[in-house]
Parts: C-alpha cells; sequence; structure tokens
C-alpha cells in the first residue's frame, strides 16, 4: 500500500442541522475539529486529499487552513453522505488514474490523530483485505480504508446512505481496527458540552 496510489477524503459537507451552526467550527484542544482531521492526514502525504464541503462551505473554508489538501464542494449535499462519498472518489481519481486505495475520514470525529491512521493502514496491509474499518463500542464505521476492489460499490451509495452499506453484502470482506474513542463525535449541543469537559 503505498502513498502515492492512496488517496483521502474528508468529508465535512453536512449541514450539523441538530447543533444550528457547523459543527466543522467546534473548537477542541486549540482548534476547529475539521482542522484536526486535515493535520493529522496531511502528515502522511498522499496522492491525493480531498475535502468535500456542501452546507456552509465559504463560512468552513474561511476558516480552516487546507494545508496540502483541495477543497470540493457538493452542490448536491442535501442528498446525504453518499453524494460526498461519491464526490471525493470521483475527484481522486480524477486526478490519480491508478489509484488504489482511498481512506475516508469524518470532520466531527476529535480524537482522529496520526496514530489512528497509522494503525488502519497497518491492520489493512497485514489483513490484505478489501477494506478495514475502525471499530469503537461494537459499531464498525470510519475512519476507514477501501481497495479499488469496491470502488464501485461506493460509487453507487445514493441517499444518506454511508460505506456501512457494504457490510450487509455477505460476500464483502473485511477486517476491522480498534478505535474506541471513535465514539465521541459532535451532533448536539450536549455533545460539545462533553466534548468540552474532555479537552
Amino acid at each position: 500500500m503505498s502513498a502515492d496510489k492512496t488517496a483521502v477524503v474528508i468529508l465535512a459537507a453536512g449541514s450539523s442541522s441538530r447543533l444550528g451552526y457547523a459543527k466543522q467550527l467546534v473548537h477542541f484542544r486549540g482548534k476547529m475539529l475539521l482542522q484536526h482531521s486535515i493535520d493529522a492526514a496531511s502528515h502522511f502525504q498522499f496522492c491525493s486529499n480531498t475535502v468535500v464541503v456542501g452546507a456552509r462551505a465559504h463560512e468552513i473554508l474561511e476558516h480552516t487552513e487546507l494545508k496540502i489538501f483541495s477543497a470540493v464542494i457538493n452542490e448536491d449535499w442535501e442528498e446525504g453522505m453518499a453524494s460526498s462519498i461519491r464526490l471525493g472518489l470521483k475527484h481522486a481519481i480524477d486526478k490519480v488514474k491508478d489509484l488504489e486505495h482511498i481512506i475516508v475520514l469524518l470532520a466531527d470525529q476529535p480524537f482522529v490523530n496520526v496514530q489512528v491512521i497509522e494503525n488502519l493502514i497497518a491492520k489493512h496491509i497485514e489483513s490484505k483485505s478489501d477494506a478495514t474499518f475502525c471499530e469503537y463500542n461494537g459499531v464498525v464505521g470510519v475512519p476507514a480504508i477501501f481497495s479499488k476492489t469496491n470502488f464501485k460499490a461506493l460509487e453507487q451509495l445514493t441517499a444518506d446512505q454511508g460505506a456501512k452499506k457494504l457490510l450487509k453484502d455477505q460476500n464483502f470482506k473485511y477486517n476491522t481496527v480498534k478505535f474506541d474513542q471513535g465514539t465521541i463525535d459532535v451532533d448536539t449541543a450536549e455533545d460539545v458540552m462533553r466534548l468540552k469537559q474532555l479537552e
């Protein structure tokens, strides 16, 4: 698994409707949540680095240091997460024709860091499976890595389907790596309060 054939996509297009303002810009330990994901992924110098924004795109980008990342605006963000996955993957493939892997991150998991991504990559290399997900509190989810054998399935996601839809396919082979703090994300004001207590 080489960095020059691996892309990373950060999904940051949601409207944060339950919170009432952009959760991507919630501060935690001196920086905004989206910035945490960008900074962690920038450590690796992947061949393609994309942030998919949608709702409140200009506000979010105004306050974000993209570093090595390119931002693409998902005009169809109201469709749900699937549209951002499709757009991010298309942007990566357009840039790197022989792309072999894509890593998907979210903008609201404050404890995603370099070590979490390294653990995910190591497990994916070791297992040689088609996909590797993080697992937290019995839940399988992102961050995740997908090999090119899954690109077509990702391109066919619709509505608010995340990549976890693939898990329902009995022929889908995947592995997981523990990420206990992956349970901590931000959707509501109560989530923000709990996060502040962890600073």
